[in-house]
C-alpha cells in the first residue's frame, strides 16, 4: 500500500500537453454566452448579478487547464469559497458552473500526482466550507463528491489510455529497431566479415603469391559493392514512407539463395549446401529467416571455427516445418560465444521466435559446432 501511495505521489505530468488552440477560446466564449443567457432567462436565481458575473470571470481559467491544471482549478474553487464566506452568496447556483467538471477532468488528465492530491484536498475543504455556510446540505455531500470523482475518473481514464497508447508506440519503435539491427547485422556484418577474412588472406600471401593478394582485393571490392548496394536500399526505405511499390526494409533472400553460400575459397573451410524436401509454397518470411540464420551461422563458423575444413548446411522440409542444420568440424569451443551469446546468435533466436520456431547453437560431442533451427512451414507466429 505504501508503494502504491508513493507511486501516486511521484507520478509526473503526462508529456506533450496539447497547446492552446482556437477551440479553447471557443469553449470559453460559449460558456460565457451560456452564463449570460441562463442568468437572463432563469427567474429563480437568488444571487443573479453574482451568479452571472462569477462564471464569466472564471471560465478563462479553462485556457490554462492543460499547462497549469492545479492553478486553473484552484482559482474558481477558492474564489467561490471566499464569496460564500464573505458575501453569503452562492456563485455556483447556475448550471453553467459545470465548467468546474472540465477543470477536474483536466487536473486528473494533465496534472502530476502531487497536483491531483492537492486538488482533491482543496475540493474537500471547499465542500466542507459550503456545508458549514449552509450552501450545501449534509445530505447533498455525497452528490457533490460523486460529481468530483466523475470528473477525476474520466480524466484518469483518458490518461491511462494515452499512456497505454504511448507504450504501444514505444513497443512498435523497439521492434522496428530490433528488426533494423538484425538486418544490418545479417547483411552488412556478413560482407564486412568476408572482406576482413579476404584481407587477412591477402596480407598473408602477398609476399609469396602476389596473384592471390590481387584475387583477395577483387573479392573485397565485390563484397564492398554488395554492401553499399544493400546499405543504399536500407537508407532509401528509411528516408521515405513505405508505399505499395516500396521494397522491404532490407533485401529479402529466400531458400533458393542458400546455394550462393556454397563453395570453396582460397582460404577458410568449404561450404556444402544440401536442400531436401518440397519447398514449394514455403512463405517468403520463412525462407528469408532460414537464409539469414544459415548465413550468420556460416559467417560465425568461418570467423571462429579454428582448423575447420568443412561447413555443412542442410535444409529439410516436410508438411509441417522447415529445419536447418549448420555444422562445422572445427575446434568446438575455440572463440565460440558459449556463456555470453553475441548479437548474431540473439538475432537468429529472435528471427526464429517471431515465426513460432526455435533456434539453438552449441558444440558437438566431438569436434565442431552446430546450429539448428526449426520453423513452422506456414510461418504463423505464436
Amino acid at each position: 500500500m505504501q508503494g502504491l501511495l508513493r507511486s501516486w505521489w511521484d507520478e509526473p505530468r503526462p508529456p506533450q500537453a496539447p497547446r492552446r488552440v482556437w477551440r479553447d477560446w471557443a469553449l470559453v466564449g460559449l460558456l460565457a454566452v451560456a452564463a449570460v443567457l441562463e442568468g437572463t432567462l432563469r427567474t429563480d436565481l437568488q444571487w443573479r448579478p453574482i451568479s452571472v458575473i462569477f462564471p464569466i470571470v472564471m471560465v478563462p481559467t479553462l485556457l490554462w487547464r492543460r499547462t497549469r491544471p492545479l492553478l486553473a482549478m484552484a482559482i474558481p474553487v477558492v474564489a467561490s469559497t471566499l464569496v460564500q464566506i464573505l458575501a453569503g452568496a452562492d456563485p455556483a447556483e447556475m448550471s453553467s458552473s459545470a465548467y468546474i467538471v472540465i477543470l477536474l477532468y483536466a487536473l486528473s488528465r494533465w496534472g502530476s500526482g502531487r497536483e491531483i492530491t492537492a486538488g482533491l484536498l482543496l475540493i474537500s475543504v471547499a465542500v466542507s466550507a459550503s456545508v458549514v455556510t449552509g450552501h450545501i446540505k449534509a445530505a447533498d455531500v455525497a452528490g457533490a463528491y460523486a460529481v468530483v470523482f466523475a470528473g477525476i475518473a474520466l480524466g484518469g481514464t483518458f490518461r491511462y489510455r494515452a499512456r497505454a497508447r504511448m507504450r504501444e508506440l514505444d513497443q512498435v519503435k523497439l521492434l522496428e529497431r530490433e528488426q533494423l539491427a538484425r538486418d544490418l547485422h545479417d547483411t552488412v556484418a556478413h560482407h564486412v566479415s568476408a572482406m576482413a577474412i579476404r584481407a587477412q588472406a591477402g596480407i598473408a600471401t602477398a609476399a609469396s603469391d602476389p596473384g592471390a593478394a590481387v584475387d583477395a582485393l577483387r573479392v573485397i571490392e565485390a563484397e564492398a559493392s554488395r554492401t553499399l548496394a544493400e546499405m543504399r536500399t536500407m537508407v532509401r526505405v528509411l528516408r521515405r514512407d513505405r508505399g505499395p511499390a516500396m521494397p522491404e526494409l532490407a533485401p529479402n533472400p529466400d531458400l533458393a539463395d542458400l546455394r550462393q553460400l556454397a563453395g570453396r575459397g582460397r582460404v577458410g573451410p568449404a561450404v556444402d549446401v544440401r536442400i531436401d524436401g518440397d519447398l514449394d509454397g514455403v512463405p517468403a518470411s520463412v525462407g528469408s529467416a532460414i537464409y539469414r540464420i544459415a548465413q550468420e551461422s556460416v559467417t560465425n563458423a568461418r570467423r571462429h571455427a579454428r582448423h575447420a575444413t568443412r561447413i555443412e548446411v542442410r535444409v529439410a522440409a516436410d508438411d509441417t516445418s522447415v529445419r536447418l542444420r549448420v555444422s562445422d568440424d572445427g575446434d568446438s569451443t575455440a572463440g565460440r560465444p558459449v556463456a555470453s551469446p553475441g548479437y548474431g546468435l540473439l538475432g537468429m533466436i529472435e528471427r526464429a521466435g517471431l515465426l513460432g520456431g526455435t533456434c539453438e547453437a552449441g558444440p558437438n560431442p566431438g569436434r565442431g559446432w552446430t546450429v539448428t533451427a526449426e520453423l513452422p512451414r506456414t510461418g504463423a507466429s505464436t
